[in-house]
């Protein structure tokens, strides 16, 4: 079994994914764990101008928290790779999906207390369902406070 892991490229989320609640119950086959780095907003907004530098610390970044997100997994017994992106989230990750050939994706939602931040805020899952190429298993999060 063939399943892609992703998140949106910070130690949180990669932690609260990495606890989902306890991975030792999904299938030990192939498990790409997928980083997905927000373009910058002045990029597509063209108001500002990003330096190359800071771009390049924040996928710097990233990439050492994916490798040790991979190790982590391969501590645990995964036969595990890392892929790094950028863009818009569901394209990212629908893209990984269908040229891995996955089975499952995995991701963990952020629960919210109310009902309007759920609304107003929205989220990637809902998307992510209607266009995934495989199965899709949204772990919940904490109750945030």
């Amino acid at each position: 079994m063939k399943i892609l892991m992703a998140y949106d490229a910070t130690e949180e989320a990669q932690a609260a994914l990495l606890s989902t609640p306890d991975l030792t119950w999904l299938p030990h086959g192939e498990v790409h764990l997928l980083a997905v780095m927000p373009m910058p907003s002045g990029l597509f907004l063209g108001e500002g101008y990003v330096p190359g530098e800071v771009l390049e610390d924040d996928r710097l970044r990233a990439q050492a928290l994916l490798d040790a997100g991979v190790a982590e997994l391969r501590r645990r017994g995964f036969s595990a790779e890392g892929i790094l992106t950028s863009g818009e989230p569901v394209d990212e990750i629908c893209s990984a999906g269908k040229r891995l050939g996955s089975d499952l994706i995995l991701v963990r939602h952020p629960r919210r207390l109310s009902f309007a931040a759920r609304w107003w805020k929205g989220w990637v899952g809902s998307s992510l369902i209607e266009h995934a190429p495989c199965g899709v298993l949204i772990a919940l999060g904490p109750e945030r406070k």
